[in-house]
């Protein structure tokens, strides 16, 4: 009696790569390609022969004239890194080829394209991530470790992202822009969308809103704790700023993105302690003599180290080679891309002027 037995193909032990797209972005993901053992970065897309040129002259592989004839070269994996608005018809024929993608975020510059392309990755079964490079940052890989531990369980979150103008991407706004970083990482962190949304924002330079504020309502945990974040994003501050705090009853967390740092503070007053100094606020004693820091333990938050997107491109390879899912999948992106657009309904329904 004879037996059948399903081979599965084995991926390359070398992955050839290549970027679509090298500007700012897309030319780290290029060199981050060449530097990469097991990677060979067989070439570039732009529009921009030039800049292709310059790219592959440092970085080696050559300058193809567009996706199509990538794809007939024979290509595995692909880094997308041009404009949102693009996104949509440069990588749907990547995933009917059967090429894993990864898109720099967002996925698309609304929900309609976003849910296409993953429902197009979906069917033909080829891997596509979302590069949401802030899950990847060695500080909020400290912070995911805290919750994911229990050591916090955070009733409330607030959010920075603030940066001079740069004028780069902007064919989109400043949630789709910056914000949508921060709201995919509440997303991996609450584990839901948020049941409830406020927002408003402020157009300056151009049609879409430069700057904006969302306090977003995320539904009851196991534990029945809900939390609301407030998340501000502005392509119109004056200096740089990346910070995140997580705030509840027994642990506070302040983390600093820029300075690559953190600091946990917990606290150490038992309950009697505790109830002993409420007793005397409710008598209205008086409690200046009272040292706080002696109720509360601070120490460093434990950053490790590491290029986030030297960290996000080895993950996506080794998704691509044992054909697992990647961390922010298709359907995360398009979870961050449908909140985004929850809030700039939110904001226009609260008066603001926006495209």
């Amino acid at each position: 009696m004879s037996t059948s037995t399903t081979i599965v193909p084995s991926k390359p032990a070398v992955l050839r790569c290549a970027t679509i797209g090298v500007g700012k972005m897309g030319r780290h993901h290029a060199r981050l390609y060449a530097q990469a053992d097991g990677c060979d970065l067989v070439g570039v897309v732009d529009g921009n022969a030039e800049r292709a040129s310059r790219i592959t002259e440092e970085w080696g592989g050559r300058a193809f004239t567009s996706v199509a004839e990538l794809i007939a070269h024979g290509v595995d994996a692909v880094t997308i890194a041009t404009p949102t608005v693009t996104h949509r018809e440069i990588v749907e024929p990547l995933l009917e080829a059967g090429i894993a993608c990864l898109v720099e975020k967002p996925l698309a510059p609304d929900v309609s394209e976003a849910r296409a392309i993953a429902d197009t990755a979906r069917r033909t079964g080829a891997l596509l991530q979302v590069g949401h490079v802030v899950r990847y940052d060695p500080v909020m890989v400290a912070v995911r470790e805290l919750v994911a531990a229990g050591s916090i369980r955070p009733r409330f979150i607030e959010i920075d992202r603030v940066s001079p103008m740069t004028f780069r991407s902007v064919d989109v706004g400043v949630v789709l822009d910056m914000m949508i970083h921060d709201l995919d990482v509440l997303l991996a962190l609450m584990g839901a969308e948020p049941e409830e949304i406020h927002a408003n924002a402020v157009c300056v330079v151009g049609e879409a809103e430069d700057v904006c504020n969302a306090r977003l309502v995320f539904p009851a945990g196991k534990d029945g704790i809900r939390c609301t974040a407030n998340v501000t994003a502005s392509r119109l501050a004056l200096k740089t700023e990346r910070k995140i705090r997580l705030i509840s009853e027994d642990a506070y967390v302040s983390a600093d993105f820029v300075e690559k740092k953190g600091t946990v503070v917990r606290k150490t007053a038992n309950a009697s302690q505790l109830d002993d100094v409420r007793r005397r606020l409710k008598a209205g004693e008086d409690l200046s003599g009272v040292n706080y820091l002696e109720m509360i333990a601070m120490e460093p938050l434990s950053v490790g180290a590491g290029e986030p997107l030297k960290l996000q491109m080895l993950d996506f390879l080794d998704a691509v080679r044992t054909n697992r899912r990647p961390l922010v999948n298709a359907e995360d992106g398009f979870a961050a891309v449908r909140t985004a657009e929850r809030i700039v309904a939110a904001a226009r329904a609260a008066g603001a002027r926006m495209v």
